[in-house]
């Protein structure tokens, strides 16, 4: 109990989510799950995911096996995406084999099954988070290591999945509070100024006072950062850099 409490209290003393991420795979791959893909989205609908490019992706699989599951589009197809997007809570693999058994796979999901069993993603647990929002969804993949079976890996889960959980839900909870690094699609120090300001409702000419700028200056530090998060309206860009943790968070990145 002492050494799961040292690392709860580690998780959610991590500064950043690179670093949260590199504690929380060292953990799992102790319990066998050496593997993991964790997904978040703020941006869901009744009929899409959303854009990927707005995803919180973490993950330590190899970008090969990335290439092919995300930019192909395939999680899209993937039985256990499926069930993540509909319940909450944990589920053996051993689900994937019952649903072949019934016949209720279509040939893309097929394919899916078929390719991550050229990867050797073959056995582990998926965790659906409960929704924060009501068009957000979080769902963490544990993917066993090569050799494992899902029997071996039920026998891991009915030992330690409580504490497994736990540290999981623990783990999402503190990312979606912590800034990511998003490339080209993060705001600059000023960008994310203006934001701050226009979400205190304050004018552009405040907005101009405040910060030492003219007028078109900061209408032009408004529109870099509806270009960056590729938006179409300032109202949109303070939403979605608030989602992202790009707003009045400290020591942002």
């Amino acid at each position: 109990m002492s050494d799961l409490r040292a690392f709860l209290e580690e998780l959610t003393a991590a500064p950043s989510a690179e670093l949260l991420w590199t504690k929380h795979c060292a953990k799992m791959a102790e319990y066998g799950f050496d593997r993991i893909i964790y997904g978040f989205s703020h941006f869901m609908s009744p009929t899409s995911m959303g854009d990927p490019d707005d995803f919180v992706l973490l993950t330590n699989h190899t970008p090969e096996y990335m290439k092919l599951f995300i930019d192909t589009g395939l999680y899209r197809e993937a039985p256990m995406v499926r069930w993540a997007l509909n319940k909450v809570g944990a589920c053996s693999w051993g689900y994937l084999w019952d649903e072949i058994a019934r016949g209720t796979l279509s040939e893309r999901e097929k394919q899916v099954i078929e390719m991550n069993a050229q990867h050797g993603v073959t056995a582990g647990y998926s965790i659906s988070f409960k929704a924060i929002t009501s068009r957000s969804k979080g769902a963490i993949a544990l993917t066993a290591r090569k050799g494992m079976s899902q029997t071996e890996a039920d026998a891991i889960w009915a030992e330690h999945g409580s504490d497994i959980i736990l540290m999981n839900n623990i783990a999402h909870l503190k990312i979606v509070t912590l800034p990511h690094q998003r490339g080209d699609r993060s705001l600059t120090n000023r960008q994310r100024e203006a934001l701050e300001w226009v979400g205190d409702g304050k004018t552009t000419q405040d907005i101009a006072m405040l910060m030492g700028l003219t007028p078109a200056t900061v209408e032009k530090h408004l529109r870099l950062a509806r270009a960056t998060l590729s938006v179409e309206t300032t109202a949109q860009a303070v939403l979605k850099a608030a989602f992202q943790n790009q707003m009045f968070v400290v020591d942002a990145i």
